[in-house]
């Protein structure tokens, strides 16, 4: 008798294998240490490996629930939390930044503009960021800061246009941005591992970070701490990158969005913001960090396939993170990848050998 649950199993198991042998290729090449892989779609997970160690040394398995700094993986997540300020009407991503943040009077900068990277908002030095505690403590940093060029005219990843919104999630609920994201999307997703200040206690699984020499791979701070820990709420929560996770979280905040905004039947976005999240907001502006992307409100979007996004469909969408880390998300296909590793010295964490064999491992391309 045909059992088509068998035929999944087998099916499941071939690319589960596929997966495990291109990660172990990727650390016998000192690409990195270790990496966690996750697959899912609207359902569920359906698959999840821990693969190699948590440091250089190779003296810490890594586990399915290790932790990672995730960086700009953040960046999607400050987005839906600005999109969820807009369903409740309490703002509009066509507002000028003005009208949260005064010091920004006469800029021209509107939220759409810093969510799709069109701002052309001056940065701060790594000094000044170092300096601050709050995201408030950077208003008069950035605010000084004199504009690339006319807010629209061209697409340029701006880490400072990410921190104010953070700032204006705060100034419009009145809660600090950590305790917005806790209270509006991790706990009620779910994501018990995923924060910017790390407990004692969740500090025995982070993983360390990597750097490849000519010799091997080393041990690699992580600048956004600036020589602190990451338990130490001694700085601001990072709009921008500060976040910390494992693949099982993200994948919740992940198959949330696959799903249009809604999981376990409790609704996080409408599916208008979501769908306008999710698409390409960026016209024909060059944008991204490989060809064939556009962008869209705090994620890149998939425009014409090639190369590492060979494989997905015209419309996937998602965010990587500077270490490596990487999640995206196709709704044609309904299926999230998600991939964590922590090596801090790729040339380009979005066009990296272990995303495209994981890729090409996940989604059949060998």
């Amino acid at each position: 008798m045909w059992k088509p649950w068998a035929v999944l199993a087998v099916a499941c198991a071939v690319g589960a294998a596929d997966i495990a042998a291109s990660m172990q290729e990727m650390i016998a090449k000192n690409e990195v240490p270790g990496a966690v892989t996750v697959v899912a779609n609207r359902e569920g997970i359906t698959h999840l490996a821990a693969t190699g160690h948590a440091d250089a040394a190779k003296s810490r398995p890594l586990t399915k629930d290790s932790i990672f700094w995730i960086a700009s993986m953040t960046k999607p997540i400050t987005a839906v939390a600005v999109m969820m300020l807009q369903d409740e009407g309490k703002l509009s991503i066509e507002d000028p930044l003005e009208k949260y943040i005064p010091e920004f009077k006469g800029n021209g900068v509107t939220l759409r503009h810093m969510l799709t990277h069109t701002s052309g908002m001056g940065e701060a030095t790594p000094a000044e960021l170092a300096s601050a505690k709050t995201l408030a403590d950077m208003v008069p940093i950035y605010a000084k800061k004199p504009a690339g060029f006319t807010p629209g005219a061209q697409w340029r990843y701006c880490q400072s246009g990410i921190n104010m919104l953070g700032r204006v999630v705060e100034v419009v609920s009145k809660m600090p941005l950590d305790q917005f994201m806790a209270k509006r999307i991790f706990k009620p997703l779910g994501m018990k591992d995923t924060t910017f200040y790390l407990t004692a206690k969740q500090m025995k699984r982070m993983v360390t970070p990597a750097a490849k020499g000519e010799t091997g791979l080393a041990d690699a701070p992580i600048g956004l701490l600036a020589g602190k820990p990451a338990t130490s709420r001694d700085r601001f929560p990072a709009a921008n990158g500060g976040l910390f996770s494992t693949g099982p979280d993200y994948a919740r905040f992940a198959r949330m969005m696959l799903r249009g905004g809604e999981l376990d039947g409790k609704r996080y976005l409408t599916k208008a913001s979501c769908d306008l999240m999710t698409t390409i907001q960026t016209g024909d502006l060059k944008a991204g960090f490989i060809p064939g992307h556009g962008w869209g409100l705090g994620v890149g979007v998939v425009r014409e396939p090639q190369a590492q996004t060979a494989l997905n469909k015209p419309g996937t969408f998602g965010h990587g993170g500077a270490f490596g880390t990487q999640a995206w998300i196709d709704p044609q296909s309904g299926v999230a990848l998600i991939l964590m590793v922590q090596r801090a010295n790729f040339r380009n964490s979005d066009d990296s050998p272990v995303r495209l064999a994981f890729t090409q491992a996940a989604l059949g391309g060998k």
